[in-house]
């Protein structure tokens, strides 16, 4: 069973969504400063980064180190009026609707070079022309179950080093309002919305470099965070998802799963006999293997639990399943 979920990356043309595209995927596709430059989605398999399966490979010295992966789609730009079918809008529109969740990128940057679809860069008013936009294009569905306004949403702020970002003018009412927006919480206080800042245009350039220039280029620039990884990490949560373990001499490998599959569902990511036939499953947890060194030390420990089908798989689990 193949976990292929995927993050539809949308938003109003020129905010930079092919550049953090080829970003994300090294995989080039058209960049062109002109709305339309992307009819056909492009898809990219990206692998998701996680220290915790490089150290487990290290451990094991395994020949392969696999990780697990989320797909992105570079779906063409949004324009007002799509779901009247306006800047092949309807087309657009479909190809959202395939998506499991979406990557909304707005820009913050102001760039007298980089064409603007609207009057001036006001990133909410950007946000919720693409909500109008979905909220109406679901008015005419008659599928419930893919209902645009009703996908999970990371929003992604694109700026643009050496130019005018409004972040860096925290005083501006555009600036202010956005993050009014997307820091609003519930009563309880647990907050509506994700989001993100990355520099799209840094990042694309990063990938073209080797690691050692990677950490200059990022002074240079002044951006340190690998933007590109935190908005992999934060897709992969967005869309629910954890990473369990197997790890031995031929290969570690991060397996994907939805947040709260029980053991045999878990199994069956690796193969449905492992669901079908599930006896038990070994586990331990991933730091627990490393502190000890080995299985057959940790096992010595008393550290590897033995679980039933009714055990809810957490993020980290080391995982050796016996089946019939």
């Amino acid at each position: 069973m193949h976990m292929a979920l995927s993050i539809g990356i949308v938003g109003l043309p020129n905010v930079g969504k092919s550049t953090l595209f080829n970003a994300l995927t090294k995989k080039s596709v058209l960049v062109a400063n002109y709305p339309f430059a992307t009819i056909d989605p492009s898809v990219g398999v990206v692998a998701v980064p996680d220290p915790r399966r490089e150290k487990l490979a290290a451990l094991s010295q395994s020949e392969k180190d696999i990780p697990a992966a989320v797909e992105f789609v570079d779906i063409a730009g949004l324009v007002k009026g799509a779901s009247e079918g306006e800047g092949l809008g309807n087309q657009f529109l479909s190809h959202i609707r395939q998506v499991d969740a979406i990557a909304h990128v707005v820009r913050i940057f102001e760039n007298p070079n980089v064409a603007n679809t609207q009057e001036r860069i006001d990133p909410l008013a950007d946000i919720e022309l693409i909500h109008t936009e979905l909220a109406l294009a679901d008015i005419d569905n008659k599928d419930t179950t893919r209902m645009l306004a009703n996908k999970p949403v990371l929003y992604v702020l694109n700026k643009e080093s050496g130019g005018h970002n409004l972040d860096e003018t925290p005083s501006d009412e555009r600036w202010r309002r956005l993050m009014e927006f997307l820091d609003e919480k519930t009563p309880q206080g647990v907050a509506l919305r994700k989001w993100i800042i990355v520099d799209a245009h840094v990042e694309s350039e990063l990938r073209e470099l080797h690691t050692d220039d990677k950490q200059q280029f990022r002074q240079e620039y002044g951006v340190f965070e690998d933007g590109v990884n935190g908005l992999i990490r934060a897709g992969y949560e967005l869309l629910g998802l954890i990473s369990f373990f197997t790890t031995g001499k031929d290969e570690t490998r991060a397996w994907t799963i939805v947040r709260g599959s029980t053991a045999p569902k878990a199994g069956a990511a690796i193969h449905s006999d492992f669901e079908t036939k599930f006896i038990r499953a070994e586990v331990i947890n991933w730091q627990k293997l490393l502190d000890a060194g080995s299985f057959a030390k940790a096992r010595e420990l008393g550290q590897i639990r033995t679980e039933g089908k009714e055990y809810v798989v957490q993020d980290g689990d080391v995982i050796e399943f016996l089946h019939g």
